[in-house]
């Protein structure tokens, strides 16, 4: 699912509330997945929040915004790898 802010391929709108904002999502996913997605990043904000209660509502998004991004980096390397692991055992000979 790819959320847009101006995308033509939109099937609906779902509003949801991402620290203390509303969000009106344009997407193709389901409304419940869109729910969840919001939801989840909501409760890492604050769970960062909490962390650092001084922070201003835009470097809490930021920083956020980093933690998520190094775990998806993390992730799509440990797919990677996996891949690759599968790959070779396919090329090894049978004895």
């Amino acid at each position: 699912m790819k959320v847009l802010p101006e995308s033509r391929e939109s099937k609906q709108r779902v509003s949801v509330k991402i620290y203390g904002e509303e969000y009106l999502v344009k997407g193709s996913a389901s409304r419940e997945y869109i729910t969840m997605l919001a939801s989840y990043v909501d409760q890492r904000m604050r769970q960062l929040e909490n962390r650092n209660p001084r922070l201003s509502p835009s470097k809490v998004a930021v920083l956020t915004a980093l933690n998520l991004a190094d775990e998806l980096m993390k992730l799509q390397e440990d797919y990677d790898n996996l891949v690759k692991l599968l790959g070779d055992e396919r090329t090894l000979p049978i004895k």
